[in-house]
């Protein structure tokens, strides 16, 4: 009998809802411990929908285990400028660490603003980006139907079969290697599929 809620629903697949898949051994802490090594200064780099997003919410424990009080800036496609009152509000918070989610996107104007701030501050740096920004690289993500896979085997509870595997590799290979345009799709699909097997 099909769950009556789709497993691919946007509050199932935001950033945070699961954890990041790790599939060559490394963990959360290696990662925090790269970017002790380089003073709290790094980049995640990765293609659009492989995880960027995903990394940075599973690194908000971790951080603040080793002592950092992140505030976390996520761009929107196109955002070139910084949010009004980011620095004030990241002072009101606590933060010693400012990450910013989509920073390849920001003008040269807005990277100025937030180096100045941040050395003002003492506030650490973490960033994503689809490129090399300058920061040290801390982490690649990378999308590959294998994570895809395993991905929405977390999702999917265990003995329904409305989406195969061989589905989830079509709808991969057709958004071009981005999980996140991925999950979209099957959320359509579950919908469909959901409904025939209705009537």
């Amino acid at each position: 009998m099909l769950p009556r809620h789709n497993p691919f629903s946007t509050k199932c697949i935001r950033p945070g809802a699961i954890g990041f898949l790790f599939l060559n051994g490394e963990r959360a802490n290696d990662l925090i411990e790269r970017l002790r090594d380089a003073a709290w200064r790094g980049q995640i780099i990765g293609d659009h929908g492989s995880g960027k997003s995903t990394l940075i919410a599973a690194l908000a424990d971790p951080l603040k285990r080793a002592g950092r009080r992140t505030w976390t800036i996520r761009l929107r496609d196109g955002q070139r400028g910084l949010p009004r009152g980011w620095a004030s509000a990241a002072e009101r918070a606590g933060a010693n660490m400012i990450v910013i989610d989509g920073y390849e996107q920001l003008s040269r104007w807005s990277r100025w603003l937030i180096a100045v701030r941040c050395r003002r501050h003492d506030w650490a740096v973490l960033v994503t980006a689809h490129r090399d920004v300058g920061f040290p690289t801390i982490f690649c993500t990378r999308a590959s139907v294998e994570v895809a896979q395993a991905v929405v085997a977390r999702l999917v509870p265990s003995g329904d079969e409305t989406i195969s595997r061989q589905t989830v590799t079509e709808r991969f290979l057709a958004a071009d290697g981005d999980v996140r345009e991925m999950l979209f799709a099957l959320y359509d699909e579950y919908e469909l599929r959901g409904t025939s097997a209705k009537r």
